[in-house]
Formats: C-alpha cells, structure tokens, sequence
C-alpha cells in the first residue's frame, strides 16, 4: 500500500502537481466512496445496516486517526487516504461541505428512529453530492 502512496507522490510531482493536489484529488475519492455509503444508508434496512452505513461515512471523512472513527464498523476507505476532510483541508468551499455531511452522519448515528437515520443520510448524501472537485 505504502508503495502505491509513495508512486501517486510521486507521479503528482513529477507531472508539476502540488502535494495540495494530490491530497484534494485523495479527498475527491474519499467523498465519492462517503456519497455512495450515506446514499446506501438512505434505503437500507434494518436500523443497525443503515448505521452501519452511516459508519462508514464517518470514517470516509474523519479518516482513520480522527475523532469519530470507529474501526469495527469498517473502512471502505481504506489506503484512499488520511481522511476526506483532512486531505481537502487546504479548499475552504470542500471542507465545509464535508464537515456538513459529517455533522449529518453523525446525527443519525444517534438516532433510535429508521426513518429520522435515513433521513440524515439522504441529508449526507445531498452534501456530498455537492462538493466541488478539485
């Protein structure tokens, strides 16, 4: 994995593009990979599948050293890298969207209510739906 990591390093810089690209362009993936979980969470069913979506979503923007990630959930994210919102820290307009959709996410993964948890996923799925490409 750390070799791949180290080629895209690589091949951004070689081809003249900033570091802050690259980690944008990593965030973009991470969005879309988020936008897909929290639009599956939308329909899924029972509670516990869509919470378990909405996990994933979580630890798709918080990556897995920030706060809120939780491991036994999963990471479809996985070697996309450190985090949505981390990797796109250095573009204002996307962090916001992201932290938007997080603060979403994490609304219903407090909810007990099917209904109010795909509600805030579809929320979710609208913000990351959003988010400017870099």
């Amino acid at each position: 994995m750390k070799k791949f990591l180290i080629m895209g390093v690589v091949t951004a810089l070689s081809a003249g593009l900033p570091l802050t690209a690259f980690a944008q362009g990593q965030a973009t993936t991470e969005a879309t990979t988020a936008h897909t979980h929290a639009v599956l969470a939308q329909s899924a069913t029972p509670l516990a599948m869509a919470q378990l979506h909405l996990h994933h979503v979580v630890n798709c923007l918080v990556g897995p050293k920030g706060s809120g990630f939780d491991a036994a959930a999963g990471n479809p994210c996985k070697g996309q890298g450190d985090g949505a919102i981390k990797d796109g820290a250095s573009d204002a307009a996307l962090e916001a969207k992201l932290k938007s959709a997080l603060a979403y996410a994490q609304s219903g993964l407090k909810s007990t209510s099917l209904a109010t948890v795909q509600e805030d996923a579809g929320k979710a799925a609208a913000a990351l739906g959003t988010a400017p490409s870099p």
